[in-house]
Order: structure tokens, then sequence, then C-alpha cells
């Protein structure tokens, strides 16, 4: 049984990690549908039970969605495009395998912990001590799988998107093992104004060091193959890798900028937010210019659409981030829906849009036959995206109302009614996104494991 699981196969552990992105993908869709019911009809979904409440079912959805569908979308195409672009294959499908294992066991174990009431408290940290061990054992096992396969490769050349993984990998075990505070296993945090600090280096660079570069490093990788042109500058790729590890490390305070953080430390974030267009803007003049009167191929590939809309909000993302860094913004969308809709922005309309833009464009690579229906695939292509755009609209809508409400001194009891229309319709959103889980399930699942496969005519 531990051999089938485990079995040694060209490509397994890619499709592998890609049909469990879809399950998670419906699994996260699912818990957020119930958190926004839970805002909108408070009654309506068994108040009483425990592991029900929103409370319990929120940081579910959110570590779900950030680990379960996009990381690791992101990672199983890491897996495909390092030994492809090293000119060689993975060291161990094996290990591959059992990453991965190691990888859902601990996203599982901490939904069900959490939902059980075993939570550390802390924003997207929420994981308790044994599941924070099982992923950074998982990161582990990719870094050594990966650093193995570079070892043998046959290219000399490291291509941008070999560096992105690298760092992503590294990075993101450095910062979870301190922004978890795993050395204190008993309450997965240290104390006072330094907790806050580091808990907020790690929620911002969790979006940042992981999602953000596996993300990046898929579209370097599909633009010029989907476009069919080679990539405007490698020079110009570089720059913007590095900028982004020199400067995204040190800005998550500009979530504290009302707290009694250091002066020179919440400067030193606005700047570093305000910074961050160099490598943002690097990355996208770079891929632009590569597409440059091309976009009629990148559109005839379904991957190819997808990773593009995802860049299309990578810019909105990064735009807004530094202005809604400035103290003087602030005053208006600090804690309230306008954040939620910039999270969601990040990690669904940039990170997981282009996730499932990776899985589209390697699945025929790692099948040998086409997606099981192109037509799905579009339709989940609008529903997502459609989703994506009314939860920007609304949530974004909702958090201005909730800012001025706050400047002008309103209670909380005249507010809340003003919001009741916006979060009604954040959960009808919501529907949107359930289906697109469901229909992209399906279809990932046939694409890998289906007999009967359609013409693919759009």
């Amino acid at each position: 049984m531990t051999l089938r699981f485990l079995k040694d196969e060209p490509y397994g552990t890619t499709r592998a990690f890609f049909l469990s992105s879809a399950l998670w993908f419906v699994t996260g869709a699912l818990m957020g549908l119930t958190d926004a019911t839970h805002l909108s009809a408070p009654e309506l979904l068994a108040p009483n039970v425990s592991w029900l409440t929103f409370g319990r079912i929120r940081p579910v959805h959110t570590t779900t969605m950030i680990f379960g569908f996009v990381g690791t979308g992101l990672l199983g195409a890491a897996h495909y495009m390092i030994p492809t672009l090293l000119r060689t294959s993975l060291f161990s499908e094996r290990l591959g395998k059992l990453s991965l294992w190691v990888w859902n066991l601990s996203i599982a174990a901490g939904g069900i912990t959490l939902m059980a009431g075993y939570s550390q408290g802390r924003e997207y940290a929420e994981w308790i001590w044994p599941v924070d061990i099982g992923i950074l054992a998982a990161f582990l096992l990719m870094f050594w799988n990966f650093f193995q396969t570079a070892q043998r490769r046959e290219e000399r050349i490291l291509y941008v998107s070999v560096w992105y993984i690298f760092a992503a990998l590294v990075f993101t075990w450095f910062i979870y093992f301190f922004g978890n505070a795993v050395w204190n296993p008993g309450s997965g945090a240290i104390t006072g104004m330094p907790d806050a600090i580091l808990a907020w280096f790690y929620g911002h660079g969790v979006v940042g060091l992981f999602l953000t570069p596996l993300a990046v490093a898929i579209a370097y990788y599909v633009i010029p193959i989907a476009t069919r042109s080679p990539l405007y500058s490698h020079t110009l790729s570089l720059i913007g890798f590095w900028t982004i590890l020199v400067i995204y490390t040190h800005i998550g305070t500009h979530h504290l900028l009302q707290t009694p953080v250091p002066t020179w430390l919440k400067v030193l974030s606005i700047s570093g937010s305000i910074g961050m267009i160099v490598p943002v803007m690097t990355v996208l003049v770079n891929l632009w210019l590569t597409m440059r009167g091309r976009l009629g191929y990148l559109h005839a590939d379904i991957g190819g659409k997808f990773v593009m809309a995802g860049l299309v909000w990578y810019i909105l993302t990064c735009l807004q981030g530094p202005l809604q860094a400035l103290p003087v913004i602030q005053r208006v969308t600090h804690l309230n829906n306008w954040v939620i809709a910039h999270a969601h922005m990040g990690v669904l309309g940039f990170s997981g849009i282009i996730a499932l833009g990776g899985i589209y464009f390697i699945l025929p690579r790692v099948t040998g036959r086409p997606i099981y229906s192109q037509r799905l695939a579009d339709i989940q292509y609008w529903l997502v995206l459609l989703g994506m755009a009314g939860f920007f609209t609304v949530l974004t809508a909702a958090g201005l109302v909730q800012g001025h409400s706050w400047i002008n001194g309103e209670v909380v009891y005249r507010t809340l009614p003003q919001l009741h229309p916006y979060l009604v319709v954040r959960a009808s959103i919501g529907l949107l996104l359930v289906s697109a889980s469901f229909i992209g399930l399906y279809n990932i699942f046939m694409s890998i494991y289906g007999t009967r496969f359609s013409r693919n005519t759009p």
C-alpha cells in the first residue's frame, strides 16, 4: 500500500499536487461560503455548534486557501518546471510524493484541530505546533528533492523561474519557523509588541515570499512559451528577483501603524511598501514586453489566459498595497473589509488565478493529452474572474462604509445595518467561487484519470 502511494512514475508528483490543489480549492471555497453566510445570516448555520462557528471556520478558510489550494497548485507547477528547465528528471518521484503526503496530512490536521478549538490565535499562523512541524518537514523534503535535481542538471544557465522557486522554499521555511515561534510549542508566540511585529513579518511574508515568487516563476515560464516569444530581458528578471527579496522582508509592520511600534520601523515599512513598486513593475514590464503584439497566442491558450488575468490582478494588488500603507489612507482603510478585499486580490486574484493557469498549462504536458474540457476551463475562468471582481468591489465598498463611519463617530448599531446588504452580496458571489472550484476539480480529475476526452472545442 505504501509503495502504491509512493509509486515512481514520470510526472506523478506534479499530477498528485494538481489534484490535491483542486480538492483543497473545493474545501477552502466551501469554508469561505460558510463564513460569508455566518456574516450575512448569523442564525442560519447551526450557530450553537462550536466547530461551525465563524471564529473556527475563518482560519480554516484562510489557511486552506493559502497553503491548500494556491500553495499546493504553485508547488505542483514547481515540480514540473524545475526538472524541465534544468533539462533532467526529478531527483525522486517517490520523495516528491512523500513530501505531498506530509504536506496534505499537515493541512488536513490543521483544519481539524482548528475546528476542534486548538489554535495559536495569530493571523495565518493559527495551526498548532505539530502541524507547523509537518509543514516545515514538507518544505525540507521538497527543497532536498529540488537541490538534488539541480545537482544533476544538464542546463548550465539557471532560468529566473528556478531562482524564484528556490528562494520561495528557503525564505518561506525561515519566515514560517520564526513567524510561528516554533521554539515555543506551548503558544507559538512570544510576548508584547515584538510578537505583533513578528506575526506580521510572517503574515505578510507568507504572501510575498511564498505565493508571490512561485506565481511569478510560473508567469516567467508560461508567458514566453504561450506567446512563442523569448523573454524580453533576463537581466530585468534578475533585478526583479533581487529587489523583491531585499525590500519585501520588512514591510509587514505597515499593518501596525496605529500601535506603539518604534517609529523607525514604521518608516522603514512604509518606505519599503512604496519601494515594492520597483520589483513589481520590473516583472510586469518585462513580461508585457515579452507578450507585446502576441496577445492572440496568449489568449488562445487557456493556461496563458489564466496567467495573463493573474498578472492584471498583480498590478492592481501592488498598486493598492503601497497606497494603503500610507498613514493618511489607513485612517479610513485599516481594520475593515477594505483589507479583506486586498487580501483576496493577492491570494485569489493574483496567486490563485496564476496557480490555475499553471495547472492548465502544464497538465497536457504531464498527461500527454489535452485537458478534458476546454469549455469547462473557460467557464471556470469566467466564474473565478467575475467572483474575484465582485469580491473586490463589494468588500472595498463595505470597507469604505466602515472606515468613514469610524472616523465620523458612528456607533456600531447604526453601521451594521448599512453593511448587511454588502455581506449578502458577498455570500452570493461566493457561490460563483464554489461552483468554479467544483468545475475545476472535475476537469482536472478527468484530465488525469478520465478515459473519455472531449474535442476541446471552445
